[in-house]
C-alpha cells in the first residue's frame, strides 16, 4: 500500500480551496485569472483523487472497529464489507500517488517520428515501412492525424528513412517509448533459400515544439537549396526547391524535398529541426535530474534494442519488460499495438510508483 500522510491529503484540499477562494477575488485581473485557472485544473483531480483516499480511510477505520462489535450479525456485515473497501482503498491511493507523480511536461504534446532502416538492406528497408505503416494505422485507429514529412524510398520498397508528424492529444505519451532498436527475424522475400534473416530499422519519437519552447537565432542556420532527387539519384522536380538547414552550433542537418514549393520544405525542415533540439535539451535536463535511477522502460536511447519482431513464431518480445505476444499480425496491423503501449506505461508507472520509497 501506498502511504500518503493525511497532513498531505489535507494540504492538497486546502491549496484548491485557496485557489477557488482567489479566482473568486473582483479585483483580479485577466492574467492572473488565466495563470489560476490553469493550476486549478491541475489541482481540481488531485483533490478529488485525495478526497476520495480520505473517505475510504475513514470507512475502513469505521468497519474494523465494527468487527470487534458484540452484535454478530454486524460483526460478519463489517467483515464482508472490509475487503472489498480495502481493495478499493489500495487502488484510490495508487490512482492518487500516480497523480503526484512528476508530470511529463511534454506528455500531451504533438510528435515527430522517424523511422530509418538500420542493418539488413533491402529486408531493413521493407521493415522501415512495416513499422512506419503499423504506427500510422495505429495512430489513425485513436483519431490522430498523421502526416508525412519526409521519406527516402528504396528501390524494392519500404524506406531507407522516413518522417512523420503525429497529430492529436497526449500523442507523445503513448509513442514515447517506442524510441530505440527494432529487430525482425523472418525469410526476406529476395531470400530463394528459405532462410531466416536478422534485420534492424531505429525509431526515434520526438515531442513538437512550437517556435516558443526553442529559439533558433536565423545567423547559426545554413541554408542550402538544391534539386530534389528520387531513388537512383534521378530528378523529381524541374526547380531547385528541395532544402538543407544546417544549425551549426549543433551540427544537426536536416533535408526537405517532398513539397515542390521551396517555402514548405523550409518549414517542414525548420519543424522537425525544432523537435530535435528540443529533445535535446530535454535529455539533457533529464541526465541532469535523474541521477544514478535509470528505468526500466528505458531512457530513449536510440541504440538499445528493444523489441523483437519474430514471423516464424508469429510474436512480438519486448526485451525490456521481458512481455512477449503471440499476436504478430495484430500488433503490425496497427491496433494490437495498443497492448504493448500500455504494458509499457504500467511499467513506467510501476518503476516511478516504486521510486517514492527510494
Amino acid at each position: 500500500m501506498i502511504a500518503i500522510s493525511p497532513d498531505r491529503l489535507a494540504a492538497i484540499i486546502a491549496r484548491r480551496e485557496e485557489l477557488q477562494a482567489e479566482m473568486a477575488r473582483p479585483d483580479l485581473d485577466s492574467t492572473r485569472l488565466v495563470a489560476l485557472s490553469r493550476e486549478y485544473s491541475e489541482v481540481e483531480p488531485v483533490a478529488l483523487a485525495a478526497e476520495e483516499v480520505g473517505r475510504l480511510r475513514e470507512e475502513t477505520e469505521t468497519l474494523e472497529a465494527m468487527t470487534k462489535d458484540e452484535d454478530p450479525e454486524l460483526q460478519a456485515m463489517a467483515v464482508e464489507e472490509l475487503d472489498s473497501n480495502k481493495t478499493a482503498l489500495a487502488e484510490a491511493e495508487r490512482a492518487l500517488a500516480l497523480s503526484l507523480l512528476p508530470r511529463d511536461a511534454a506528455d500531451e504534446r504533438s510528435a515527430i517520428l522517424e523511422v530509418r532502416a538500420g542493418t539488413g538492406g533491402d529486408e531493413a528497408a521493407l521493415f522501415g515501412g512495416d513499422l512506419l505503416r503499423m504506427y500510422s494505422r495505429y495512430a489513425e485507429e485513436r483519431g490522430w492525424r498523421v502526416e508525412m514529412i519526409s521519406a527516402s524510398a528504396a528501390e524494392l520498397g519500404g524506406y531507407k528513412e522516413a518522417v512523420i508528424s503525429i497529430t492529436g492529444a497526449g500523442v507523445f505519451a503513448r509513442l514515447k517509448f517506442e524510441s530505440g532498436v527494432h529487430r525482425v527475424q523472418r525469410v526476406p522475400v529476395t531470400e530463394s533459400g528459405g532462410r531466416i534473416h536478422t534485420s534492424a530499422a531505429t525509431v526515434a519519437v520526438l515531442p513538437e515544439a512550437e517556435e516558443v519552447d526553442v529559439a533558433i537565432d536565423e545567423r547559426d542556420l545554413r541554408i542550402d537549396i538544391f534539386r530534389s532527387s528520387g531513388p537512383g539519384g534521378q530528378s523529381v522536380n524541374t526547380t531547385d526547391s528541395a532544402v538543407r538547414i544546417t544549425h551549426i552550433p549543433s551540427g544537426i542537418v536536416v533535408s526537405q524535398q517532398d513539397e515542390k514549393s521551396q517555402h514548405k520544405n523550409k518549414a517542414k525542415a525548420m519543424k522537425v529541426l525544432r523537435a530535435r533540439l528540443y529533445e535535446r535539451e530535454r535529455e539533457r535536463l533529464h541526465s541532469e535530474r535523474a541521477g544514478q535511477r535509470k528505468s526500466m522502460v528505458g531512457s530513449g536511447d536510440r541504440s538499445e534494442r528493444i523489441r523483437t519482431y519474430n514471423f516464424p513464431q508469429g510474436r512480438v518480445t519486448d526485451h525490456r519488460i521481458n512481455l512477449t505476444l503471440h499476436r504478430l499480425p495484430e500488433i503490425l496491423a496497427g491496433p494490437g499495438l495498443d497492448e504493448v503501449i500500455t504494458a509499457l506505461i504500467a511499467e513506467d508507472e510501476a518503476e516511478r510508483l516504486a521510486s517514492l520509497d527510494d
